[in-house]
């Protein structure tokens, strides 16, 4: 894609140290400072941690933003975020591991990308429901790319996990 071109990025959040909703209202401000303006953010999810044992519950969010960074770009600043607010990488065995923030790319644009390190849309997100349920608030009628479905289909083939919305959802800025 050339550059300058304006994408539209889904990006999933979650936390489970600390204050949950203040370091995903923490990564959201960074990430509209440094990868494009957020137009939309769902309300806050509790869930119970995936891949792993932990007594900490995770609070998840999703986000819709427009920026000009290609999908590597946005990837590296994430990254830098997640960092700058705690996150340390997996567990010393290469797990899962608490975290004060993880910040996942959901999709951007419609795209498929497989590159090292890059998969888009995130390989495992139409599995789980703390994204799909945020997703499906603020964009239920997107089209994942692989599977051909709208957001809203995905979360109704799967049915409720036992998640639980803990926040009104945000007002957007469209």
């Amino acid at each position: 894609m050339p550059d300058n071109d304006i994408h539209v990025v889904f990006l999933g959040l979650g936390s489970n140290l600390g204050d949950k909703e203040k370091n995903i209202e923490r990564a959201y401000r960074e990430i509209d400072k440094r990868i494009g303006r957020i137009i939309s953010k769902s309300a806050f999810y509790m869930s119970d941690p995936e891949g792993f044992e932990s007594e900490n519950r995770f609070v998840n969010s999703v986000c819709e933003l427009v920026t000009i960074l290609e999908a590597r770009e946005v990837l590296r600043v994430t990254q830098a975020i997640e960092k700058e607010l705690g996150r340390t990488k997996k567990s010393p065995d290469g797990g899962y591991a608490d975290r004060t923030i993880d910040i996942d790319i959901l999709m951007v644009d419609n795209r498929i990308v497989e590159e090292p390190g890059l998969i888009i849309p995130h390989p495992r997100f139409h599995l789980r429901d703390f994204v799909l349920a945020p997703f499906a608030e603020i964009s239920p009628d997107t089209v994942h790319p692989v599977f051909a479905k709208t957001i809203l289909q995905l979360k109704n083939e799967l049915g409720n996990q036992y998640l639980c919305r803990t926040s009104k959802p945000y007002q957007s800025r469209r």
